[in-house]
């Protein structure tokens, strides 16, 4: 599930300076937070930055173009990482004065960015052998998580509201979270989309394979640590550093979504939805559906 972001107040048409990406800043220590605000259509308008920039959308619709590639929608809900000096170009295809976009650009220097690979590289090297903390720049569009959106949320908070001298040190402990964040964001999303064709080679990819394999049965997770030749412990440790996620965590958050799957077919009732995604107690099956999308199997099945 898209976890948007908290919407922050829309400038009154009297403080705008112009109505296309129109632009607030507030500069810290290690960034610099921009909001931009659009009132009208536009096309292809540019955007570029000396810096990293994590853009995330809070309102309305854009269309992005990037590396040259061909445009694509760019909604609230997600997130855009863009390389240095990297020129965004931007159509605004429904931008009205009482439908604005809106959407933070949040630039980090580079020394910062570097500082805080190189500590991790140190301090928490990665499972496999040769593998680096770094951020991927294939994977540039992501689907904002709980976790990313929330850190996202406290960055904005500090930058727009906090005014004491603590504030650059609270940002730049921030900062450090959400590089963490997005990394561990950008790896889910990787395994996710190509395990069969790195199973053989990374050991994670592996476990994911097993895990989308036998999702329906019950997993050992002591002889899944056995398969990747590591101990119970380090491989707790590991993979959550990797995903953000425990195992145990991500395997129930595998199964809510292979029920969400089988709960929108109608053929099924909520009890064989249960076992079909391999819930084996129906009271703990109703009550994590619940936990994690706010709503009963139930509620959900008749949304549609």
């Amino acid at each position: 599930m898209k976890s948007s972001l908290d919407l922050v107040p829309v400038s009154s048409e009297r403080k705008l300076n112009t109505l296309v990406e129109n632009r607030s800043a507030f500069t810290m220590e290690h960034c610099e937070l921009n909001v931009f605000e659009t009132h009208e259509r536009a096309e292809k308008v540019k955007l570029t930055f000396g810096d990293l920039v994590l853009t995330s959308m809070m309102r309305g619709k854009k269309v992005m173009h990037l590396f040259g590639q061909p445009g694509f929608d760019y909604l609230p809900g997600e997130t855009v990482i863009v390389p240095p000096n990297e020129t965004m170009k931007i159509d605004f295809p429904e931008a009205r004065s009482d439908n604005p976009t809106q959407c933070i650009a949040l630039a980090i220097s580079s020394d910062h960015v570097l500082e805080t690979l190189n500590l991790l590289n140190e301090k928490f090297p990665k499972a496999e052998k040769n593998g680096l903390w770094k951020l991927n720049e294939e994977m540039f569009h992501l689907i904002n998580n709980q976790e990313l959106a929330e850190i996202i949320n406290r960055l904005v908070k500090i930058s727009v509201k906090e005014q004491h001298r603590e504030k650059d040190l609270l940002a730049n402990l921030a900062l450090r979270e959400l590089l963490i964040r997005l990394m561990q964001t950008q790896a889910r999303q990787l395994f996710e989309n190509n395990f069969l064709k790195l199973s053989s080679d990374h050991r994670f990819a592996f476990v994911i394979q097993h895990i989308k394999e036998n999702i329906r049965e019950k997993i050992d997770l002591n002889k899944l640590s056995d398969k990747v030749c590591m101990s119970r412990a380090n491989f707790f440790r590991k993979f959550k550093e990797e995903f953000g996620h425990a195992p145990g965590d991500y395997i129930l958050k595998e199964r809510l979504k292979l029920a969400k799957e089988y709960l929108k077919q109608s053929r099924y009732n909520i009890s064989e939805v249960c076992y079909l995604a391999g819930f084996n107690n129906l009271h703990y099956f109703i009550r994590a559906f619940k936990k994690e999308t706010g709503i009963t199997p139930s509620g959900y099945k008749k949304m549609g």
